[in-house]
């Protein structure tokens, strides 16, 4: 009888596989179609023209600028994130769990914003009597500030699942403190610090606002200053290539590190839990450490762009509304997409089996790690010889941020379609159920967690990305972020605090859904 019914059903799944490869070979093409015409573009020159182009000494000046800041960055955030996390996971640090919300508190900031804070606050003139930092320790200050909580959140996860007894072994061979630390336990961070670091690295070479706002040179502020001020653009499509390329590196030699690295427990038994180190006297000392990254980061901040839009005129308030509902527009709808191409990429790799599935659902983040401007710049040159029509319109814009934001969305959508049992739906299709009634009366209630995390991920993401929207946007569609760098670039201070506060305000309230989602899911 159970061969019987999984003969009935396996035809079944088979046809109602088909609809699912609908948005899967979207979002594929969506994300490798533009990429591969921006190749085409940049090989459009001829040799001596390509050759010419490669060969400048600008792009050895631009990889040495972004490879330093990567490089730089990675370095700072790790000496920032790892102390913290010894600090929260293995002492008595009092209010432990508060220290680990207010530490990732920085990541709803964007780089932008921080950058836009830094010019407006210091300085003659600003709140903070501080020099005004500009170029690289400028940009290195403020992406180490918003970029930490990654290396953070890796080396936590990590350190929560290193075995005592390890260290324990090693101290009773006669080590310190230290040395068994240096021997024992940092070769089992390894990962979380690689992990983390490219993270970083990451973020480093795509950012876009944060460099251009203080002046300093990487290949994404050279690629938009080549298409936004000149009339041939090849020399833009090879630099964005050199970008991607350059992403394209980092992520083999992290798996290279990667790939043979076996740490896991060989012995029976699971590890015990760790007895916190008592702090004793030292304690005022780590609690003041504990809070200074996220005062500096987020309540420092804060208060200035407070101070800055109490000057905010009055006449501008119309254009913040505006900008308002155009970036909730905006990142809503993709964020909503987003969602409506996880579930079925998600749902095609745990169940229906087709042939490269797994690849796509791989594929899903490849709009994550190509750099946002080079990933813009790629439909511009796409859309223009192939759909004109679309070119510089809100349904571009709308697929464009869902591509980009997939990947946030694909997390918490993938693990709760895994969590949804295949029996369920099952007996549905056996009871009669079609697949539409079957996914709402039964996988709808046990995945709307996971889509509602992903959705609001998706949608912070979507309301912080700047490259994008500033050269796929219609003309007159303006957006916070795009109103607030437009202000900032011209000096007006005042003008552009309250599209800032606007992009944290909203950043917030989704990750207070975040939050929402996560303790309605555990309860």
């Amino acid at each position: 009888m159970r061969s019987m019914a999984l003969a009935h059903i396996r035809p079944r799944a088979a046809v109602a596989a088909l609809p699912l490869a609908i948005p899967v070979a979207l979002a594929a093409g969506g994300l490798l179609v533009p990429l591969a015409y921006l190749a085409l573009r940049a090989f459009e020159a001829d040799l001596a023209t390509v050759e010419e182009l490669v060969l400048r000494r600008r792009n050895a000046e631009l990889l040495r600028n972004t490879l330093l800041l990567a490089a730089a960055l990675v370095v700072t955030t790790t000496a920032i994130a790892l102390p913290l996390a010894m600090l929260t996971v293995r002492t008595d640090l009092p209010a432990r769990r508060l220290f680990d919300v207010l530490l990732t508190l920085p990541l709803a900031i964007p780089g932008y914003v921080g950058a836009f804070v830094i010019l407006a606050a210091t300085g003659p003139g600003g709140l903070y009597p501080l020099p005004r930092p500009s170029g690289f320790w400028g940009a290195l200050i403020v992406l180490t500030l918003i970029t930490y909580p990654y290396q953070y959140l890796s080396l936590r996860a990590a350190l929560l699942g290193v075995d005592p007894a390890l260290e324990e072994s090693a101290r009773s061979l006669g080590r310190g403190r230290l040395a068994a630390f240096l021997s024992v336990t940092l070769p089992q961070l390894r990962p979380a610090l690689l992990g983390g670091g490219l993270l970083v690295a990451l973020h480093a070479i795509a950012d876009f606002g944060t460099v251009s706002l203080l002046r300093y040179e990487t290949y994404s502020f050279a690629i938009y200053l080549q298409y936004s001020a000149a009339f041939d653009r090849t020399y833009a499509a090879w630099l964005a290539l050199l970008l991607v390329a350059l992403t394209a590196l980092l992520l083999a030699g992290d798996w290279l590190l990667l790939r043979r690295l076996r740490l896991a427990r060989t012995g029976t038994g699971a590890p015990r839990r760790r007895r916190p180190t008592r702090l004793g006297r030292w304690e005022p000392v780590a609690v003041a450490a504990a809070a200074l990254p996220p005062l500096v980061a987020v309540v420092l901040p804060l208060v200035a762009l407070l101070d800055l839009a109490s000057r905010f005129p009055a006449g501008h308030a119309a254009g913040l509304r505006e900008a308002f509902g155009n970036s909730v527009t905006a990142a809503g709808a993709a964020a909503a997409m987003s969602v409506a191409v996880a579930l079925p990429i998600a749902f095609t790799a745990a169940r229906a089996r087709l042939p490269g599935a797994q690849a796509v659902e791989r594929l899903a983040y490849v709009g994550y790690a190509v750099p946002p401007l080079a990933f813009a710049l790629a439909w511009v040159f796409f859309t223009l010889r192939a759909a004109p029509a679309l070119y510089g319109s809100l349904p571009l814009l709308v697929f464009a941020l869902s591509l980009h934001v997939l990947s946030e969305a694909m997390g918490p959508v993938r693990a709760a379609v895994r969590q949804a049992s295949p029996r369920l739906e099952e007996s549905a299709r056996t009871l009669g159920a079609g697949p539409v009634k079957t996914f709402v009366r039964v996988t709808l209630p046990i995945v709307w967690r996971g889509a509602a995390a992903g959705g609001a991920l998706a949608f912070i993401g979507a309301v912080k990305e700047l490259p994008i929207t500033l050269i796929l946007a219609p003309l007159d569609f303006s957006t916070l972020a795009t109103r607030m760098f437009s202000y900032t670039q011209d000096a007006m201070f005042a003008e552009a605090a309250p599209f800032a506060l606007a992009i944290v305000g909203l950043s917030a309230c989704f990750v207070g859904v975040l939050l929402w989602t996560e303790r309605t899911f555990s309860s």
